[in-house]
């Protein structure tokens, strides 16, 4: 039997506000613990929360750039559970008021574009964590500087069908919360990070089956990969006369497994109610419309700008907007000089390979879009061959040098001089008589054996074009018949 995963991400983006969500400690990572509290975020009597009127703001902007409907009458509710790092014993969240509902955003996928519903996009508050480095090695330490951290939450519709397009999904996220400034979007920090609904069923069959929810998935990677365990391990249970159950489960990346965490809850459980400390939260049209012309250029209609100024496949597009660092240095590299087909390709291909291996972001990178430009101007000009380029890229990538300083250090300067390359090339031709007369009888592929011998000759500094011009006209046309 055939079975046909369903899965559904519960994104969590922390907002970058200056202040928590209900009160006016510092929005801070990687303070003292408990450094940032007060008492509101820990929860003592009496104390009252009050609205970020910024982390709405925010959560407005996103709802509108993911084609949601924004709810004019909002409001908080109480959901209530009791773990160490949550000292209300509830989390002031949103339910059946949700800010923003409706929505839907596009990805992209070696199978095309596809369009995965948004169900709401609702404001809470984070909790605080557990810390397990203290003195007694059999004691959890709670740090409550989270606790209180503005979130949104977005909710997918179960529209998405395998890990590859929860990973792009995940990233397309990621790009819209960035693009707009409402998130930093580090995931090992932990701002943001998503919980992965899984379910499978008889292909073909439209009832859903019993779903798990796999929590504590922070990296793109980690998405995929919790997705591939968590189908795998429901369609070996079916297979194996096992009944799912409903549960929620920890991912644990070092082990790429999960683990039974508890019985998952269902919204009854958690015994919702409207939070009667907050008021229903009022949004004027107006400020809606306001919001929504004053929207920055978004990852999908930069892609669709980039595709139209500057004749780039929709693919390369795509990848070059998924970053709004890349999508900007890209567009420097174009003001510095350097063609739209020539940068792409340096970019998407050594560049972030280079940045990928070294754990750099784009920002950080010490080929400036300047010193790419002016490379790619040494490569048009015949300063320097495509291959020898690769070395520069190289070299500049490590010591930031730019590449006029590298070409002259290294002495890479390619050989175009066709006096001194016809003498190299005629001693090679001399020097293969059996290749020559084999080429000239008709095997016509070791030309490159030729060109290969040239290259090597001259350290690979030889112009490759030029190259190719001198042993057509040493060799001549290889014999037909």
């Amino acid at each position: 039997m055939q079975f046909e995963p369903v899965i559904g991400l519960e994104v969590h983006a922390q907002l970058s506000t200056e202040a928590k969500m209900f009160c006016s400690c510092p929005n801070q990572y990687g303070a003292e613990p408990n450094q940032n509290t007060c008492p509101v975020c820990l929860g003592l009597p009496g104390a009252l929360p009050t609205i970020n009127q910024k982390a709405v703001q925010f959560a407005i902007q996103l709802g509108l750039a993911t084609n949601c409907k924004i709810r004019l009458d909002s409001q908080f509710a109480r959901k209530n559970y009791f773990y160490p790092d949550l000292p209300k014993a509830y989390q002031i969240s949103q339910f059946d008021r949700p800010i923003c509902e409706g929505g839907w955003i596009e990805i992209e996928t070696k199978a095309g574009t596809k369009r995965i519903g948004i169900t709401r996009i609702h404001m809470e508050e984070d909790a605080g964590k557990l810390v397990h480095e203290g003195q007694d090695p059999n004691a959890s330490y709670v740090d409550l500087n989270r606790a209180g951290v503005p979130l949104v939450e977005i909710v997918s519709e179960p529209d998405i069908r395998n890990s590859e397009e929860a990973k792009a999904y995940m990233e397309k996220i990621h790009s819209y919360v960035t693009y707009l400034g409402v998130c930093n979007g580090d995931m090992e920090k932990g701002n943001l990070r998503c919980d992965a609904n899984v379910s499978i069923r008889p292909r073909g069959q439209a009832q859903f089956g019993t779903r798990t929810e796999t929590k504590n998935i922070n990296s793109f990677r980690n998405v995929a990969a919790a997705i591939e365990f968590e189908i795998a391990r429901q369609t070996d249970a079916v297979l194996d006369g096992e009944t799912i159950i409903q549960e929620t489960r920890l991912w644990d990346g070092a082990l790429n497994q999960s683990r039974s965490l508890r019985v998952k809850e269902d919204s009854h459980d958690y015994r919702y109610f409207p939070c009667p400390d907050l008021p229903v939260v009022k949004i004027e049209q107006e400020e809606v419309d306001r919001t929504h012309a004053s929207l920055p250029e978004l990852p999908d209609q930069k892609r669709d700008r980039f595709v139209l100024e500057h004749g780039l496949s929709h693919y390369d597009a795509s990848v070059l907007v998924a970053s709004q660092e890349v999508a900007f240095y890209f567009e420097q590299c174009l003001k510095a000089g350097a063609s739209p087909k020539p940068a792409t390709n340096w970019i998407l291909g050594d560049m972030l390979r280079l940045l990928n291996e070294t754990k750099t972001e784009a920002t950080q990178c010490k080929v400036g879009p300047k010193s790419l430009a002016q490379m790619i101007a040494l490569i048009e000009d015949g300063t320097i061959s495509g291959k020898i380029a690769k070395t520069v890229y190289q070299e500049m990538f490590e010591t930031g040098k730019y590449p006029a300083q590298v070409v002259e250090e290294k002495g890479l300067k390619q050989v175009s001089d066709e006096v001194a390359l016809l003498v190299i090339c005629q001693k090679i031709v001399a020097d293969s008589p059996e290749q020559t007369a084999a080429y000239q009888g008709g095997k016509d592929r070791l030309f490159g054996y030729f060109v290969g011998q040239a290259m090597q000759a001259t350290k690979g500094k030889a112009n490759p074009g030029v190259i190719n011009k001198i042993f057509k006209e040493l060799l001549g046309e290889p014999s037909q018949g």
